[in-house]
């Protein structure tokens, strides 16, 4: 009788913080503002969708790479210090037992580049990049893989026009639960 009665305590216990947790989160916070809204809709997709305004060269890249970047993916991408992806190289080795994933063989939009660096990098204070700098850094890395020449100034409109060697490697998601962006009718 004992275990039964701590039993239904028990159970009220959970059954009432848990009534007054749902409460709780109904009266808590305010409402976003579209400013507030604003600062996290930072993502860009693989259209271009979401690119700020700004441009930057792969000279200015260059440099932003080597104060930024070069500590953790080495001096020119290709030798990162260890736990830290490469970032160039790996042409021709998806297909090989050994494949190297890096921006120049695997990535498929360069417009995705822009969104993980602004986001993510560099690793010691992501979002820290202005936008022209993380252009710039676009540009530098879409350089040393052989993407775009030297002279190349990115901005939204020219970073959409990249095609990326891999950009075909990809299949759609076929899994009926998914946008299989695509197709629109009859697809298998």
């Amino acid at each position: 009788m004992r275990a039964l009665n701590v039993c239904v305590a028990v159970a009220l216990f959970f059954f009432a913080g848990s009534a007054l947790a749902q409460q709780a989160r109904l009266s808590l916070g305010t409402p976003a503002t579209p400013e507030q809204i604003r600062g996290w809709d930072i993502d860009v997709r693989p259209d271009g969708a979401g690119l700020p305004p700004g441009k930057g060269s792969v000279e200015q890249g260059e440099k932003i790479y080597a104060e930024q970047c070069a500590a953790c993916h080495g001096e020119k991408g290709q030798n990162p210090a260890k736990g830290f992806d490469r970032l160039v190289g790996g042409k021709g080795t998806l297909a090989t037992p050994k494949p190297v994933q890096t921006v120049g063989s695997y990535w498929p939009y360069a417009t995705t580049i822009f969104d993980y660096v602004n986001r993510a990098m560099p690793f010691t204070a992501p979002n820290s990049l202005t936008a022209d700098e993380v252009y710039s850094v676009v540009a530098y890395l879409l350089y040393v893989n052989d993407i775009v020449p030297r002279q190349a100034v990115m901005d939204a409109q020219e970073l959409k026009k990249v095609k990326m060697p891999n950009a075909d490697g990809f299949i759609p998601d076929g899994r009926p639960d998914t946008d299989d962006l695509k197709c629109k009718a009859n697809c298998k």
